[in-house]
């Protein structure tokens, strides 16, 4: 990994999903970087076992259970960071549900409502209540997929909702303008504990890696280096934004 440097000295960094994955990625580097940071995920096992992981980088942490759909424990989540911290000038929407494989018009509406709710509203509602929080300078960074470009087989439905990220991201940046910038990343496929199909399964791993031009899978690195880039003041000027970190694979014009 190259050299990093100290760009989030003094800020407050609040990630969602992140005690593993890319979420814990984009938090470790934060972290490394100077930041205090907020991570969080569903389980206080999983919370305890990433602060210590972080601690032991040297890391300012704190870690809270957070189930995005649960609405005092996202007002907790952002609760709880300004009471410690005092404000908020980071924050990640990583979390994210993908309950089917099942074709559009073979979904489920409850499946259907969780995947809207995980993937797009949470964020939103989480965005309402820490608004008022973040400080001039800051900055949204919704985590989206190269699957909201072109929705696969399989994982179509989850794709739309990616898709309806890339217009969050737009919106928003004109809404939160000129005191917060909105911007978003699109990961190529990284072989995670979320996306495991893709560390068992061969076949789609080779289809996959034919399609990048890099030949090689993404890291939770690659996509915390964006991530970082994007929240950070090198990126003072980019707001309504979304930086596909695919390894060439194809996305758009």
């Amino acid at each position: 990994m190259a050299k990093i440097g100290r760009r989030f000295e003094g800020k407050v960094a609040i990630v969602t999903a992140s005690t593993q994955g890319i979420g814990f990625g984009i938090a470790e580097r934060l972290g490394l970087e100077g930041a205090a940071v907020v991570i969080s995920s569903r389980r206080q096992k999983n919370v305890d076992e990433a602060v210590e992981k972080l601690k032991g980088k040297g890391i300012e942490v704190l870690g809270l259970v957070c189930h995005v759909s649960d609405a005092q424990q996202r007002n907790n989540l952002v609760e709880k960071t300004v009471e410690k911290y005092g404000k908020i000038d980071v924050i990640v929407c990583n979390a994210a549900a993908n309950p089917t494989v099942d074709g559009i018009l073979e979904t489920k509406e409850s499946v259907l409502d969780k995947l809207w709710e995980i993937n797009v509203k949470t964020s939103i509602l989480l965005l309402q209540v820490a608004a008022p929080h973040l400080q001039k300078g800051s900055s949204v960074i919704f985590i989206s997929s190269i699957t909201g470009f072109h929705p696969p087989q399989g994982l179509a439905m989850y794709g739309v909702t990616k898709t309806a990220l890339l217009g969050l991201t737009k919106a928003l940046a004109a809404e939160m303008a000129p005191n917060t910038r909105v911007n978003c990343v699109a990961p190529g496929f990284v072989p995670t504990h979320f996306a495991s199909f893709l560390t068992t399964n061969e076949s789609i791993k080779k289809s996959l890696l034919e399609k990048t031009l890099l030949n090689r899978l993404g890291t939770t690195h690659d996509m915390a280096a964006a991530a970082a880039y994007l929240a950070s003041d090198d990126a003072s000027y980019v707001t309504g934004e979304t930086l596909i970190v695919a390894g060439g694979t194809p996305s758009r014009l």
